[in-house]
């Protein structure tokens, strides 16, 4: 498990070398955990093959998910410190939480609606070998 924890911590670490160097406007850590998606997905073991660090990787992600609580307290104590910022821009911040809720739901509806249709349009494997068919 300390070698999936030093896989991940590498991955941050060059996700945000990544950001500063490129000045992206994106968090390092997303551009760390897409670097690691990348090389899961495109792996040269192939999408069945289970090996030790995917494995150690897994059991990680799976501790970090238990203690995620006490992984939101930094961010609720940075709520209570800002407190008056917070009693200032109450409007602002309650349009742009609703907005971007309701902005979140309409693409995901969208995604949904076009992965069905598209998905429909294609035909089974079935259908292609004949085997869906009763004769």
């Amino acid at each position: 498990m300390i070698v999936a924890f030093l896989v991940l911590l590498a991955c941050e670490l060059a996700g945000d070398l990544l950001r500063q160097l490129f000045a992206l406007p994106i968090p390092g850590p997303v551009v760390g955990m897409s670097i690691l998606a990348a090389a899961l997905a495109f792996r040269s073991e192939g999408p069945s093959a289970r090996s030790a660090i995917i494995d150690g990787l897994e059991h990680a992600a799976e501790t970090l998910i238990r203690q995620m609580g006490l992984l939101f307290v930094p961010a609720g104590v940075g709520l209570i410190a800002e407190i008056a910022v917070l009693r200032s821009q109450w409007l602002p911040i309650a349009a742009a939480l609703i907005g971007s809720t309701l902005l979140s739901l309409a693409v995901t509806g969208l995604v949904m609606q076009w992965s069905i249709r598209r998905r429909a349009a294609q035909p089974s494997p079935d259908a292609v070998q004949g085997l869906g068919r009763v004769d």
